[in-house]
């Protein structure tokens, strides 16, 4: 009787030479430590820099810790991301399916800061009568103040913002329930509840503000099937915000006074 043979899971890996499989393991490599111990590993060091393991001394090991820590934050915010980008490669899916292509990345740019401006204009009314009325929490949208690098941290920030929401909740979300075959009116309301309901922190005004911001920027995306405009439109409305608190902390326009 023959000997049973060793069954062995197949390798799905796609077709690639041995080079390039070996750089898209190490990026897999990267991106799975980056989600989870990596960070981690990044933060018990810069801890160990800025508070001193001998009592007697008692000044920090590294001066601009709080800005590699930012920088750091930032980084890893963007893991997600860039599992998206390696899932593509992984399935040799184009980054064009997910509205990530760059053919006409100009013209995204330029739709996308108009679309940034329109909704910050419309949005700030909603979130002033949000706040007005009770419903809302002030969210303050700015790293730490008084450093030379709080307005280059700030735009960093709005940046990973807005590439961690509109690829991962618009680009990739809705290519995925529509490829496992929901309809498109069921991924846009998927996206839009999902992306109101992680704002839920900031009050209602902030849950109804995203929801509807949700339903237009999914609407778009089914429209034209382009994620660059919404990036950029995400940047210049969070930029906006954090600029506009930096510009006007302290001030009162009516009842409503801004925080310092």
């Amino acid at each position: 009787m023959a000997e049973p043979q060793t069954l062995r899971p197949p390798d799905t890996f796609p077709p690639v030479q041995p080079g390039r499989r070996s750089r898209v393991l190490a990026e897999e490599v990267l991106v799975v430590l980056s989600l989870s111990l990596l960070a981690s590993a990044f933060d018990a060091f810069f801890s160990f820099l800025s508070a001193p393991v001998n009592r007697t001394v008692a000044v920090s090991l590294f001066r601009d810790v709080e800005l590699a820590r930012q920088l750091t934050d930032i980084a890893f915010a963007l893991a997600p991301v860039a599992l998206v980008f390696y899932l593509a490669r992984r399935w040799s899916e184009p980054l064009e399916s997910f509205g990530l292509g760059t053919a006409a990345f100009r013209q995204d740019v330029s739709w996308g800061s108009l679309l940034g401006l329109a909704v910050a204009a419309g949005g700030l009314g909603i979130y002033l009568s949000a706040i007005a009325l009770n419903v809302n929490r002030f969210v303050v949208p700015v790293p730490p103040l008084g450093h030379w690098w709080t307005v280059p941290i700030l735009l960093l920030s709005a940046g990973q913002n807005a590439l961690l929401e509109e690829v991962v909740a618009v680009g990739y979300l809705m290519r995925r329930l529509e490829q496992v075959g929901w309809a498109g009116a069921a991924a846009l309301a998927t996206s839009a509840l999902l992306r109101a309901t992680y704002h839920l922190y900031q009050g209602w005004g902030g849950f109804a503000g995203n929801l509807l911001l949700g339903f237009i920027f999914g609407s778009i995306y089914l429209r034209w099937r382009r994620t660059w405009p919404l990036v950029v439109a995400h940047f210049v409305i969070d930029a906006l915000a954090g600029l506009g608190y930096i510009a006007f902390r302290g001030h009162c326009f009516g009842s409503l006074c801004i925080p310092r």
